[in-house]
């Protein structure tokens, strides 16, 4: 999600006539995203991934990053839209609707890629599940706060939450989509021999 962002970020600032999003918007975003971060540590873990001892493939890393890093620049591209041509925003609308759209769709991803099953089959730990939910809820309410200003936020409309919040929506279904093609993909590529042979479980014998 911060790759796509990254990326959503450098090609309007080509564009737009002023900043996609302030500096200590910046921090506050990547503040608010990391918090249920903190939790992963101590998330649930779906069985099957335990069964056995897995190892890191770089490719698949790469190509991870990139599908994902991608989907999320498309749907920034299409807040943009939003927020341009349907809504009219002006510097402050719109960087307070983006602001409010990175924070939920980071939130998002971190649900949707934590497991290889459906995001609504896999159950999170309470304390994941709980900081996503809180920091979402925060994301959505700095705007109205009273020391909003200093920050550069303006209250959003009605219907432009909604908006938002149904990109969100669309993002977390294309994402399932994206996940799932991305493991079938991979489980249907043919391993070398090298990773073949690490992966067989090789007996364990106990003395005595």
């Amino acid at each position: 999600a911060n790759f796509g962002n990254m990326i959503s970020m450098a090609a309007a600032s080509l564009y737009l006539p002023f900043l996609p999003l302030l500096a200590k918007q910046i921090l506050l975003n990547n503040f608010l995203s990391d918090i249920p971060a903190l939790a992963i540590a101590g998330d649930n873990v779906d069985v099957d991934q335990v069964r056995r001892p897995r190892h890191w493939d770089i490719h698949f890393v790469r190509r991870f990053m990139v599908s994902f890093g991608l989907v999320s620049s498309l749907f920034d591209f299409a807040t943009f839209a939003f927020l341009l041509l349907a809504v009219h925003a002006t510097a402050a609308t719109f960087q307070t609707a983006w602001f409010v759209e990175s924070v939920l769709t980071e939130l998002a991803i971190v649900l949707v890629v934590r497991t290889r099953r459906r995001l609504w089959r896999s159950r999170p730990s309470l304390l994941l599940a709980g900081l996503a939910v809180g920091v979402a809820v925060v994301a959505i309410a700095i705007p109205f706060v009273p020391f909003a200003g200093w920050f550069g936020f303006v209250p959003l409309a009605t219907p432009v939450l909604a908006g938002l919040l149904t990109i969100t929506a669309l993002y977390v279904l294309v994402s399932e989509l994206t996940k799932s093609w991305l493991f079938d993909h991979g489980s249907r590529s043919r391993p070398n021999r090298k990773t073949a042979a690490s992966n067989r479980a090789a007996p364990i014998r106990i003395p005595g």
